[in-house]
C-alpha cells in the first residue's frame, strides 16, 4: 500500500471493489410473481409514515430490469455485486415451502452474475419481513429467529456454492431499534422493551441462519454487516459525556460484537437497561447458537455523532441523524445528548467525516484481530443536478467517496485487514422513509421513465476499480 502524489494511492492485489442495493429499494413488482407483503409494504402504505407517501411498489423497477443493470455493473467493471434476497418474494408467508417464481428471479440474476465475471454477495435479510411473521410479533418473538433459519436453509439449497458471500443481517440495529423503538422505520412500534428483545432475537437468527448454511454448505464463506456507530463527547474531559459515549457504544455497537464475536453481552448494556427489561428473553445456550466464526464482517459507515450527558434543562437535543420520531431509538439512555456535529453535511443532514471510517476500521481490527473486514457500504446522498446536456456533475459525491475510500487506505496501512469496499449505492432508489427524495446511487433513476444514467461518479468508480487506484481528488465541501 502507498500515496503518492501523481498516481494516487494503490490498493493490495485482490481488493475486491464493488456495489450494493436492496430488495425493497429498487425491486418494484410488489405483487407479481407470488410476493408477498413485507413489513415496508405495510408501512409505506400507512399515511404519514414515508415522505410523500412515496412506497417501493415500483421502485426500480429492477425486477424487471435487471439485465439491463446487470449490464450496468459489468460496465463499471465491478469485481462483486451486493444485493438482498427479499424474504416474501421467496417464501411469502415467512414460513413453509419456497416460491419457485421468486427463487427462480435470483437463481437468474446470480447466474447473470457470474456469466459476467461479477461475484454475488446476497444478503438475506435488508429489513423487509413478511408480514405474517410480524402479525405474529416480529423481531421481538423468538420464533421468528427459527423462521429466518429455515429460509436460510432453503436458499442455500437453490442457490448453493454460486453466491461467493453469505450475509445473514444487514444492520440488525436499524431493525431493532428504528423498527421498535423510535418507529420511523417499519413496523413502526415504538416499544422500548421489544426492541431489546429484537436485538436479541436478530443476533440469534444470524447464528442460527449461518449454521443453517453451512449445514447445506460446509465451505460457504459466512458474514454479517453491522453499521458501525462512532460517537464522540462534546467534552473530552467531561467523565460524564466519555460516559455517554460508553453508552451508546453499548446499544449501537457492543450489543451485537458482544453475542456475535465474544459470546456475551455486555455487562453494562445489561446494567443500563435493567430499568427496561430483564433479558428474560436470553435463554440458556444462546450465547453458543449465537456466536459462529465469520469468514468477512460487513462494515457500513457513514458519519459520526456527538454525544454528552444532558443535564436536564431546556430541551434534549436528538441531532442523532435518524430522523424524528415519536420515541427515542436509545433504550435506556434518555439523558444522553445527541448535538449536531460540525459540518460540512450530505443531503440526509449527516456529517462528512472521513475518519470516522479509519476510526472503526482500526477499532475493529485492534479487538478482533483475526476477523476479516470488507466496507459493505458507504456513500452519500446529495441534491444532484441534471445538466442540459443530461450529464449529471456530482463533484461531492466523488469527493466524499474519494475521501472515504482514502481513509479506508490509512486503516490498512495502519494494519488492518480489510478486503474490499462496496459503494452505496448502485442506483439512486427508495430511502426507505424518506422516500425518493434523497439519491445515494452513482447511476441516477429518472423514477418516472425508470432511465438510467451514469453521474460523474460512475465514471470515476469505473476508473478507479480499472485501475486498483484511488485518482487525486479535492476535498468534499457537502451541502
Amino acid at each position: 500500500m502507498n500515496t503518492t502524489a501523481n498516481n494516487g494511492r494503490e490498493f493490495p492485489e485482490g481488493f475486491t471493489w464493488g456495489s450494493a442495493t436492496a430488495s425493497y429499494q429498487i425491486e418494484g413488482a410488489a405483487t407479481e410473481g407470488g410476493r408477498g407483503p413485507s413489513i415496508w409494504d405495510t408501512f409505506s402504505h400507512t399515511p404519514g409514515k414515508t415522505l410523500n407517501g412515496d412506497t417501493g411498489d415500483v421502485a426500480c423497477d429492477h425486477y424487471h430490469r435487471w439485465e439491463e443493470d446487470l449490464g450496468h455493473i459489468a460496465d463499471l467493471g465491478l469485481d462483486a455485486y451486493r444485493f438482498s434476497i427479499a424474504w416474501p418474494r421467496v417464501q411469502p408467508g415467512g414460513r413453509g415451502p419456497l416460491n419457485p417464481e421468486g427463487v427462480a428471479f435470483y437463481s437468474r440474476l446470480v447466474d447473470g452474475l457470474l456469466e459476467r465475471g461479477v461475484k454475488p454477495v446476497a444478503t438475506l435479510y435488508h429489513w423487509d419481513l413478511p408480514q405474517e411473521l410480524e402479525d405474529a410479533g416480529g423481531w421481538p418473538v423468538r420464533d421468528t429467529a427459527y423462521r429466518f433459519a429455515e429460509y436460510a436453509e432453503l436458499m442455500a439449497r437453490e442457490l448453493g456454492d454460486r453466491v461467493d458471500v453469505w450475509t445473514t443481517l444487514n444492520e440488525p440495529w436499524c431493525s431493532a431499534y428504528l423498527g421498535y423503538a423510535s418507529g420511523v422505520h417499519a413496523p413502526g412500534r415504538t416499544e422500548p422493551a421489544a426492541a431489546l428483545a429484537a436485538v436479541h432475537h436478530l443476533n440469534l437468527a444470524h447464528g442460527l441462519g449461518g449454521r443453517a448454511i453451512r449445514s447445506v454448505l460446509p465451505d460457504a464463506k459466512v458474514s454479517v454487516t453491522l453499521n458501525f456507530h462512532v460517537a464522540r463527547p462534546v467534552d473530552p474531559a467531561s467523565q460524564a459525556d466519555q460516559d455517554a459515549v460508553r453508552r451508546v457504544d453499548a446499544l449501537a455497537n457492543r450489543a451485537f460484537l458482544g453475542p456475535l464475536l465474544e459470546g456475551a453481552y455486555p455487562e453494562d448494556l445489561l446494567r443500563d437497561t435493567a430499568s427496561v427489561t430483564d433479558w428474560s428473553f436470553v435463554q440458556d445456550g444462546d450465547a453458543a447458537l449465537i456466536r459462529i466464526p465469520l469468514d468477512v464482517l460487513g462494515v457500513n459507515y457513514y458519519s459520526t455523532a456527538l454525544v454528552r450527558t444532558w443535564d436536564g434543562t431546556g430541551d434534549r437535543s436528538s441531532a442523532d441523524g435518524h430522523g424524528d420520531a415519536a420515541g427515542s431509538p436509545w433504550v435506556g439512555a434518555d439523558d444522553v445528548e445527541f448535538v449536531r456535529p460540525p459540518g460540512p453535511y450530505t443531503a440526509m443532514g449527516w456529517n462528512i467525516d472521513p475518519s470516522g471510517m479509519t476510526e472503526t476500521l482500526l477499532r475493529l481490527h485492534r479487538d478482533y484481530p483475526d476477523v476479516p473486514l470488507m466496507v459493505t457500504e458507504n456513500g452519500a446522498a446529495f441534491e444532484d443536478t441534471v445538466a442540459e446536456d443530461g450529464a449529471i456533475h456530482d463533484d461531492r459525491r466523488i469527493a466524499y467517496l474519494h475521501d472515504h475510500i482514502d481513509a479506508v487506505g490509512q486503516a490498512i496501512d495502519a494494519g488492518a485487514d480489510v478486503r474490499g469496499y462496496f459503494a452505496w449505492s448502485l442506483m439512486d432508489n427508495f430511502e426507505w422513509s424518506y422516500g425518493y427524495d434523497r439519491r445515494f446511487g452513482i447511476i441516477r433513476v429518472d423514477y418516472k421513465t425508470g432511465e438510467r444514467t451514469w453521474k460523474d461518479s460512475a465514471h470515476w468508480y469505473r476508473d478507479l476499480v480499472s485501475g486498483n487506484r484511488l485518482p487525486e481528488t479535492g476535498t468534499g465541501t457537502g451541502t
